[in-house]
C-alpha cells in the first residue's frame, strides 16, 4: 500500500483527559481504529503518563488560555471532547476556540442553562462546518434515546419521569460542587402543563429497580432535560428528572441540607463541598457498587388503553461511571467514521440511537430493559 492510500487519522483530543470521566473516554477511543486521542490538561505529568499507557499523545493546555485556538489548529484537532466541568458557571470560550479551528466540539455538560444555552453558536458552527453538541452525557443524550425509541408504543405520550441513582463512589470535589450549587434551592418544573417551582434534592421517592439493585431513594435534581422535553415532546404534561446516591445515609444528609439552604439557615450547600467530599471519600467501602437509570413514561397506546413504561439500566462493579461517558464516543466515532454529515450547534438529543449507545458499554457488566408497570 503506498503512502497517500493510508487513511489519516482523526485527531481527538480530550480536555480534562487524565480526570475520572476524560481517563474512561481516552481509554475507549483509543481501541478505535482510526482515531488518534490527545490527552489534553494543565497537568503534563499526568496527560503523559495516560497517553503513553493508551498510545496518545500527550498535550499541556488550558482550556482558558486565549491562544486556544490557534493551539487546537497547531495540533490539527479534529474534534474536541470537553470533560472540564463543572459547566454550572462556565461560558462558551472552549467551543468558541473549537469553531475557531474548525473542530468539532462535544462536551458531558449536565448544566441545565449551558446545554439549553449552545443554539447561539449555531450559525458560527455552521460557517465553520463543524458540529458543536452539548449534553453528550446520560442526560439528555441517552435519557432522549430512550424516549424517542419508546414514544412509538404510545398515541398520547403525558408524563416522563427519569432518574439516576449512583454508586457509593464519589465524583471529583467540582462535580460534587456545581451538584450541591442547587441543593435546596427553586428550580422549574414542568407539572400539570405548566412550570411549578421545586426545590433541589427535595421530594423524595422510592424507585424500585429490579434486582441487584432493588429499592432506591431519588430526589429532585435540576438537569436539561426539565427545560428540552417540554418543547421536544408536545402535549407531554410533565417532565421530572430524579437523582439518588449510592448510600441512603449521604441522600438523607443532603436531603437535611436542603431544608437548611431552604430555610436560610446556610447560604449554598457547595460552600461546605471539600469536607463533604473527604466524608464521602471514606464511606465510599460501604457501598455495593451498583447504580442505576430509569425513564418511565405514561399515557395511552395505540388502542386508547393505558400503557405506563420503564426502561432500566444496571450497571454493578462500579461500572455506572462509564455510561455518562459513551455519548461522546459514539457522536466521535460516527464523526471519524466520515458518514455523520450534522452540523450546527444543539444539544446533544436526536443524534444517537439506544443502540449506538449500548454498542459502547459491550463488555462492561451493565443491563437493561424494558417493563410494564401499572397505568395509574
Amino acid at each position: 500500500m503506498s503512502v497517500s492510500a493510508v487513511k489519516p487519522s482523526f485527531r481527538v483530543l480530550v480536555l480534562g483527559g487524565y480526570g475520572n470521566f476524560g481517563s474512561l473516554i481516552v481509554r475507549r477511543l483509543s481501541g478505535i481504529d482510526g482515531i488518534r486521542v490527545l490527552v489534553g490538561g494543565r497537568d503534563q505529568r499526568r496527560a503523559s503518563a495516560l497517553a503513553s499507557e493508551v498510545g496518545g499523545e500527550a498535550v499541556c493546555l488550558d482550556m482558558n488560555q486565549p491562544t486556544l485556538s490557534d493551539r487546537l489548529s497547531e495540533l490539527r484537532v479534529n474534534l474536541l471532547i470537553s470533560t472540564a466541568g463543572p459547566f454550572q458557571d462556565q461560558d462558551y470560550r472552549v467551543a468558541r476556540a473549537a469553531i475557531d479551528a474548525q473542530a468539532h466540539y462535544i462536551d458531558l455538560a449536565d448544566a441545565r442553562r449551558f446545554v439549553c444555552g449552545i443554539g447561539e453558536l449555531d450559525r458560527a458552527a455552521r460557517s465553520a462546518g463543524v458540529l458543536v453538541c452539548s449534553g453528550a452525557s446520560s442526560v439528555p443524550a441517552l435519557s432522549a434515546a430512550v424516549v424517542d425509541q419508546l414514544r412509538a408504543r404510545f398515541q398520547r405520550l403525558d408524563s416522563i419521569h427519569h432518574g439516576i441513582s449512583s454508586s457509593a463512589k464519589i465524583p471529583g470535589i467540582a462535580t460534587l460542587a456545581a451538584v450541591l450549587g442547587y441543593c435546596g434551592k427553586p428550580l422549574r418544573q414542568w407539572r400539570e402543563g405548566r412550570w411549578q417551582a421545586v426545590h433541589g434534592w427535595q421530594g423524595l421517592s422510592v424507585h424500585r429497580f429490579p434486582k441487584p439493585l432493588g429499592r432506591r431513594w431519588v430526589a429532585h435534581c435540576d438537569v436539561p432535560d426539565l427545560e428540552l422535553f417540554p418543547q421536544r415532546y408536545p402535549g407531554v404534561r410533565e417532565v421530572r428528572f430524579s437523582a439518588g446516591l449510592g448510600l441512603s445515609l449521604t441522600q438523607f444528609g443532603t436531603w437535611g441540607l436542603s431544608w437548611l439552604v431552604r430555610g436560610r439557615l446556610l447560604e449554598n450547600a457547595a460552600a461546605l463541598s471539600g469536607g463533604l467530599h473527604r466524608l464521602a471519600v471514606a464511606m465510599q467501602p460501604l457501598g455495593d457498587g451498583r447504580s442505576g437509570m430509569f425513564v418511565q413514561l405514561r399515557g395511552v397506546d395505540k388502542s386508547g388503553k393505558a400503557l405506563a413504561l420503564c426502561w432500566e439500566l444496571i450497571a454493578q462493579d462500579d461500572h455506572g461511571p462509564n455510561i455518562p461517558c459513551m455519548a461522546a464516543v459514539a457522536l466521535a466515532r460516527k464523526l471519524a467514521s466520515g458518514r455523520f454529515g450534522q452540523r450546527g450547534a444543539m444539544p446533544c438529543v436526536g443524534l444517537i440511537s439506544v443502540e449506538d449507545y449500548l454498542a459502547e458499554l459491550d463488555g462492561m457488566k451493565i443491563s437493561h430493559g424494558v417493563r410494564e408497570i401499572a397505568a395509574h
